[in-house]
């Protein structure tokens, strides 16, 4: 079975303005939008605003994508992501935040990669229970910047790029009196952790060369207090959204894109936005005809996708510390552990161990029910008197088909130019999603600015195509006269 989702009707050889009006009356351009993640949801808005007929097709039972809000704790818990990076008025996201009136716990007035979260909201302890002093915390926190500077400086003196673990390790040798042993080198070792906690890897596939090159917004980090659920069920509002239809070939040609789902049903439309998860593209889950031209298979096979994990424990009540993190210090990173406090930020009892790298995917092939035992077991080495939580949830973006992986990040020896790539369309399949953008790549900001982008792309190819680039407004019009500024609602508590 075929859907059509655009007519058209052309008059016979006239050139009177009233073939024009004709077109005007007849011409109903559309478009299939694949995945009803961000990027997905603010490209079929758009184009919804431009007067375009829209489906969005969705492999999940929900939309949201790599954005999860869960409320089977009787509160938000979101699953995937939960940050605004970036609080500030430049953030795409925030003019929506602002006006949908939802808070932000700042976490850190910092702009960097490595401080999300400001020092002195750590509660460090070692494996025997023992909390680490602030001043040791601080003081180790300020080396490791050092280090990582020193190791920038090496890509000068290599032309080819390096991992972030083989640059520290050659520093150390040649700066020995950066070198820290005993308890300084575990909590060196829990800033390492949680530097590969932000790229969802681990240091000896992270790119030196590239790491920090990341565009980051002013304002420091906020984690959104009550989800980001709320935001994407406003942008979805009114969208023609078809869940649980597993896209399996997508077919492209002049007359435009015929899309086919799981159960058989194929679409029909003048243009494509794919926003797949990049982690199902390099999967090959889903057929290309005619296939994609090799620079577009070069950029989707190159970039790097890395995986973090949540495993949120709820509890009866509250007895750790008054701190947004919880840290568990140990002679490497992979045995480093961490632990966002939800009660701190929002008032609810629940901790959120959060996995990346290697030790996510090893998680991954627990059960839910061994994922949580080992989160609280790690929390028991530093708090003994721990009570046992009452509920408990775990993600699994690595494995999960819908996903397989969390966020891009910047590989050893990856170009960033296919971030690039991978955006540009191919005749009238368009790519949005978090992956396809340079300045932001792994943010929730990204896949929403993308799915704009896209969507402006394809309105302008589509109207072209029937000579009427003058009949419809800009994909974006309707989200700048809505983007009046209001405060961001941040505490601090």
């Amino acid at each position: 079975m075929i859907v059509t989702f655009h007519s058209s009707n052309s008059a016979a050889s006239c050139h009177s303005n009233c073939q024009s009006e004709e077109r005007r009356q007849s011409f109903l351009p559309s478009a299939i939008v694949i995945g009803a993640g961000f990027a997905g949801i603010s490209a079929a808005h758009a184009l919804k605003n431009a007067s375009f007929q829209v489906v969005v097709l969705e492999s999940r039972n929900r939309i949201g994508g790599r954005v999860d809000t869960d409320h089977s704790f009787g509160f938000p818990v979101d699953m995937g992501a939960s940050w605004l990076h970036g609080v500030s008025d430049e953030n795409p996201l925030a003019p929506l935040i602002g006006r949908l009136g939802l808070p932000l716990y700042r976490t850190s007035h910092d702009n960097t990669v490595l401080f999300d979260h400001d020092l002195e909201s750590y509660a460090l302890f070692d494996k025997d229970g023992q909390q680490i002093c602030q001043d040791l915390v601080k003081r180790v926190g300020d080396l490791f910047e050092r280090v990582l500077q020193e190791a920038n400086k090496l890509r000068n003196e290599y032309s080819e790029d390096m991992s972030i673990a083989r640059a520290l390790s050659i520093v150390l040798e040649r700066c020995p009196e950066l070198k820290q042993e005993g308890l300084s080198q575990r909590v060196m070792q829990w800033y390492l952790c949680r530097l590969e906690g932000w790229f969802a890897s681990d240091a000896d596939t992270i790119s030196l060369k590239h790491w920090d090159q990341e565009v980051l917004l002013p304002g420091g980090h906020g984690l959104m207090v009550r989800g980001y659920r709320s935001v994407i069920n406003t942008l979805a509002k009114g969208l023609d959204i078809r869940l649980n239809h597993r896209v399996t070939k997508i077919v492209r040609g002049k007359k435009g894109v015929e899309v086919t789902v799981e159960n058989g049903k194929s679409y029909f439309a003048d243009a494509a936005i794919i926003t797949i998860p990049l982690g199902v593209l390099k999967a090959n889950l889903i057929k290309f005809e005619p296939k994609l031209p090799a620079w577009k298979e070069e950029a989707i096979a190159g970039i790097a996708v890395g995986t973090e994990n949540k495993i949120a424990l709820h509890f009866a009540d509250v007895f750790w510390p008054n701190v947004e993190f919880l840290g568990v210090v140990s002679d490497s990173a992979y045995s480093c552990s961490y632990f966002l406090n939800l009660h701190k930020a929002t008032g609810h009892p629940a901790l959120i161990y959060m996995p990346a790298g290697q030790l996510a995917h090893d998680i991954e092939k627990l059960s839910d029910e061994a994922a949580s035992k080992f989160a609280f077991a790690q929390l028991k080495e530093i708090l003994p008197n721990a009570s046992e939580p009452i509920n408990y949830l775990v993600s699994h973006w690595g494995t999960d088909k819908n996903s397989l992986g969390s966020y891009t990040y910047d590989g050893v020896g990856v170009p960033r130019d296919l971030l690039e790539m991978l955006r540009i369309p191919v005749d009238n399949l368009f790519f949005a999603g978090e992956a396809t953008c340079i300045k932001f790549t792994g943010t929730v900001h990204a896949a929403y600015s993308t799915g704009l982008r896209a969507a402006e792309e394809c309105r302008m190819r589509v109207l072209e195509k029937y000579g009427a680039s003058d009949m419809q407004r800009p994909a974006n019009e309707d989200l700048e006269v809505e983007s009046i500024c209001v405060p961001l609602l941040i505490s601090r508590i």
